[in-house]
């Protein structure tokens, strides 16, 4: 079992699910012509799927298009069920970064028919995570900026207040659908500026001097 790790401490804790929500930033749901949600658009990765910062991400062989889609990430430290929004927040353990990486001409494809996306979203090594910083170490004000390079070129660069919902509203939302346990990842969705990666390029993603990761794709 792949266990989250706790920037400056020996503590690690198992991962379980990994809820993401997709469209929370108005400009890149606009830039995949999707419209701008009314509620957060929810999904799911296997843990199996995740990989941390300084290992590879492996390109399927069954897809042409991977996009980047850089994040904040969220570390549920307790379990909650139809939480009202002080309990949401309070569930929050702590802050990581990730890379929710995507087959855009499989989920493109599937959606034309009105599959399901999951073949696009839970291939090995599609959930890329970084350390984690607790809460308490550490307030987020939403003032940070979340930034990705690919080859040491700016791809996506937003502030984080930017997102349509913020964090404890988001999981206060998913805490309404499915109970949330200790060791759940919330990706909580990218800004514009996704695109295409190809074997041998190197991501390199931070907020502001806090969170950072970096993988290689092959």
């Amino acid at each position: 079992m792949k266990s989250i790790k706790i920037k400056n401490t020996s503590k690690q804790i198992p991962v379980g699910k990994i809820v993401c929500v997709g469209r929370n930033y108005a400009e890149h749901a606009r830039e995949l012509g999707n419209e701008v949600p009314e509620k957060p658009v929810v999904f799911l990765k296997p843990s199996s799927a995740v990989i941390f910062s300084e290992e590879s991400i492996i390109y399927p062989t069954f897809s042409q298009e991977m996009h980047h889609e850089t994040e904040l990430v969220l570390l549920i430290g307790k379990k909650i069920k139809d939480a009202s929004k002080e309990e949401a927040e309070n569930s929050i353990l702590g802050y990581g970064l990730g890379l929710d990486m995507t087959l855009r001409d499989i989920q493109n494809e599937l959606k034309k028919k009105g599959h399901p996306w999951t073949i696009a979203k839970c291939f090995d090594t599609s959930a890329v995570v970084s350390d984690f910083i607790l809460k308490e170490n550490y307030k987020l004000t939403l003032e940070e900026e979340i930034s990705l390079t690919v080859n040491n070129q700016v791809r996506q660069k937003e502030k984080l207040n930017l997102m349509l919902f913020k964090p404890a509203e988001i999981v206060q939302y998913i805490s309404s659908l499915m109970t949330l346990e200790e060791g759940d990842l919330i990706f909580t969705g990218t800004p514009k500026g996704v695109s295409k990666v190809e074997k041998g390029d190197q991501l390199k993603a931070k907020i502001s001097d806090i969170l950072e990761l970096s993988c290689k794709v092959i």
